[in-house]
C-alpha cells in the first residue's frame, strides 16, 4: 500500500473486510454499535468503547450509583442500603467536545465520534474490607482492574438516607477508604518483597525495583497514599508498575453536596486542600440526575441559574480524562469528525498509531493545523494556502486539539 491518507486507510480497511458501517455494527478497530444520540450539525453521534477506566468507590449510600445512573443515564439500583451495586456496572462516556461540532460542519461529516472515558460504579467499601469484609475482595479486585480511582464523598445531609458510619464526616469518611487501600497494598507488598529481594540476589537489575518498594512500604505505613506522596518520597513509580499498587493509581475526589455546601467557598476550600494533589470536584448528584433528564436548552437555563455553564457530569469526564495524563486530537472528513485519544507527550508517530499499527508503522508525516486556525478559514485548502497547515515529522509532539492528517507507506 502507498502513501495514504488516515481517512484513505480507514475506507481501504472497511473494503477489504467487505463492509461498510452499519453491515455488522462494527468497524475494525472502530466503534462499536451506534446510537441514536448525536449533537447538532445534523451528526450522528458513535461510541467507541475504550480500555481506560474510572472505578468510581466511596462507602455506602453516599451517592455512588446515583452519579453512575446520571453519567451513563443507565437504570441502575441505587436503593438506601450497603451494596446495593453487587457487581460493578460499567459505562462508557462520551468527553463533551464542542470543537468536533464545529468540524462535522466545516466537512459535511456524517458522525460525530467523541473521546470516551469507561466508569466503573463498584461496590461500597467498609472498614475491614482489606480483611474481606462486607465485599472488600470483590471490591478490591474490581479496583485493581481500573485506571484511576474517583472516591464518591457525602457532604449532603439526609435524615433519610442512613450513613453507614453515623455521621456526615467528609474527612473521615476519605480516611476510612485509604485506610482500606493503603492496608491492601501493605499486604501486596509483605507478599511480593522476599520475592524480589532473592531475585535482586542474582539480578542486579532487579536492585532499583526493592528499593523502590522498600520506600512505598515505608510511605505506606505512615498512612500517605503512594499517589499523594510518592513523588515527594522520591519513589520511582515506573519501578512499581510490575505490583499494581492500588494507591499507586491516580486519585479524583468528588464530594456529593447539597445546595448549602456548593455555596460555601470556605468548605470547598478546605476539602480541596485535604485531598491534594487530587483534583475535588462539586456536585449534586441528585440535581446532575435531574439535567440529564431535560432537554439541552432546558439543562442549560437550570445550570444558568445556578451560576454554572457546564454540568458536573461534563466536568468529572473532562477531569477524568485530564486525571489520567490524556488528551484529544482531530480528524474530520466526509465520513466522520473524531478526537481520538492519546498520552500527553505522544509523538506524532505514536498518535498515528491509536489509529491503526500501520500508521505508525509506516510513518513518513503528518499535516497538523490548529483547532482555531481551521475553523477560522473555513476548510483544509483555505487553511493551506494561509500558509496554516503544517508538515511535521517524527519528534512532532503532540498538542491537545491538533487536526491531523497522517501520511505513511507500508
Amino acid at each position: 500500500m502507498s502513501d495514504l491518507s488516515a481517512q484513505g486507510l480507514w475506507l481501504w480497511l472497511l473494503s477489504v473486510n467487505g463492509g461498510v458501517s452499519g453491515d455488522s455494527g462494527h468497524e475494525p478497530g472502530g466503534p462499536g454499535p451506534e446510537t441514536g444520540i448525536g449533537p447538532g450539525a445534523g451528526a450522528h453521534v458513535s461510541w467507541s468503547v475504550v480500555a481506560l477506566t474510572i472505578g468510581i468507590v466511596g462507602l455506602p449510600n453516599v451517592g455512588k450509583s446515583t452519579l453512575f445512573n446520571a453519567l451513563t443515564k443507565n437504570d441502575v439500583l441505587a436503593a438506601n442500603y450497603p451494596f446495593a451495586t453487587i457487581e460493578p456496572n460499567v459505562g462508557v462516556v462520551g468527553v463533551p467536545d464542542p470543537r468536533l461540532a464545529k468540524l462535522a460542519e466545516v466537512f459535511s461529516s456524517a458522525k460525530i465520534i467523541p473521546a470516551t472515558v469507561s466508569f466503573v460504579d463498584i461496590a461500597g467499601i467498609v472498614r475491614g474490607a482489606s480483611e474481606g469484609e462486607g465485599l472488600g475482595n470483590k471490591f478490591l479486585a474490581n479496583i485493581r482492574e481500573s485506571d484511576a480511582i474517583c472516591q464518591v464523598i457525602r457532604a449532603f445531609r439526609d435524615p433519610n438516607v442512613v450513613h453507614v458510619e453515623g455521621q456526615i464526616a467528609p474527612k473521615d469518611d476519605i480516611e476510612t477508604i485509604n485506610t482500606e487501600l493503603i492496608l491492601a497494598d501493605l499486604q501486596t507488598i509483605e507478599k511480593a518483597l522476599p520475592r524480589l529481594e532473592k531475585e535482586a540476589r542474582m539480578a542486579k537489575d532487579k536492585a532499583a525495583t526493592v528499593t523502590a518498594v522498600q520506600k512505598a512500604q515505608s510511605l505506606l505505613e505512615t498512612g500517605t497514599t503512594l499517589y499523594a506522596g510518592g513523588a515527594a518520597a522520591g519513589i520511582d513509580g515506573e519501578a512499581l508498575r510490575e505490583l499494581h499498587l492500588l494507591t499507586a493509581k491516580p486519585f479524583l475526589y468528588v464530594f456529593n453536596v447539597d445546595e448549602e455546601e456548593m455555596g460555601d467557598d470556605a468548605f470547598k476550600a478546605e476539602m480541596r486542600a485535604l485531598v491534594a494533589p487530587a483534583e475535588a470536584m462539586f456536585l449534586d448528584a441528585k440535581i446532575e440526575a435531574e439535567l440529564v433528564e431535560l432537554p439541552d436548552d432546558e439543562a442549560l437555563e437550570l445550570l444558568q441559574s445556578m451560576g454554572q455553564e457546564e454540568s458536573g457530569l461534563d466536568q468529572l469526564a473532562h477531569v477524568g480524562f485530564r486525571t489520567l495524563g490524556l488528551q484529544t486530537y482531530l480528524t474530520a472528513g466526509p465520513k466522520e469528525s473524531r478526537a481520538w485519544t492519546i498520552p500527553v507527550g505522544a509523538t506524532a508517530p505514536q498518535a498515528a498509531g491509536v489509529i491503526h499499527t500501520d500508521f505508525q508503522r509506516g510513518f513518513i508525516k503528518a499535516e497538523v493545523v490548529s483547532f482555531d486556525q481551521l475553523v477560522a478559514a473555513g476548510s483544509m485548502t483555505e487553511a493551506k494556502a494561509r500558509g496554516q497547515v503544517r508538515i511535521e515529522g517524527k519528534d512532532y509532539v503532540m498538542a491537545d486539539g491538533d487536526v491531523v492528517e497522517f501520511r505513511f507507506n507500508v
